[in-house]
């Protein structure tokens, strides 16, 4: 089973990375579409995503989950909250019965390089122990993407809204400040060989 990844977060929150091996009609006999994918690679990420939800919580409500006008997924009696992300052969989730979530998985890649400064500040840049460092350029991308679904309701200045405070190494973590809605947040962060995952529950 290619689960490549999972945690129990809290009580009441599960996270998990599925590695894409099978093919379309293992997942669809499983988990409904809920909106059309042309593209075949970007339709299976869309159905591995959804089938990890029911592998985090088995019982997950599929048939209830609807798409706010953002694009966001949503079950509208939020008996659940949760957050998908995807890239490459890899889709993660994390699933909360109690707590805001968000997540986030990137592949490290050169390009984050040329756009560092559009998305973090002087500030920011200077917390990092390698500011050329492709990793940790995608770390810091990633943890503000997980920012950026955990609020859900589009419209995010990356650099602007989602402020780093502080970088730990030693926790693998973020404290950062949410200015639309003046929220402090903690971003959790874990790097594998060559896939970085990112998350915030609140």
């Amino acid at each position: 089973m290619p689960i490549f990844f999972q945690q129990q977060i809290n009580e009441f929150t599960r996270l998990g990375i599925w590695k894409i091996e099978e093919n379309e009609t293992f997942f669809q006999s499983n988990v409904p579409q809920h909106r059309a994918v042309t593209h075949p690679h970007k339709r299976l990420q869309h159905l591995a995503g959804r089938y990890l939800l029911q592998y985090l919580f088995p019982g997950f409500p599929y048939d209830m989950v609807q798409i706010a006008d953002t694009k966001r997924p949503f079950l509208p009696n939020e008996a659940f909250h949760f957050s998908i992300s995807h890239c490459g052969d890899y889709a993660a989730a994390i699933v909360s019965t109690k707590y805001r979530v968000g997540v986030d998985v990137e592949i490290p890649a050169d390009k984050v390089a040329a756009i560092k400064e559009k998305f973090l500040s002087p500030d920011e840049l200077q917390l990092l122990p390698n500011q050329q460092d492709i990793n940790w350029l995608t770390i810091c991308w990633s943890a503000k993407e997980s920012v950026f679904k955990w609020y859900g309701n589009g419209k995010v200045d990356f650099k602007q809204h989602i402020q780093f405070n502080k970088l730990q190494v030693d926790t693998n973590s973020i404290d950062c400040f949410f200015t639309k809605n003046n929220t402090p947040l903690h971003i959790q962060y874990h790097q594998f060989e060559k896939l970085v995952l990112s998350w915030v529950v609140n």
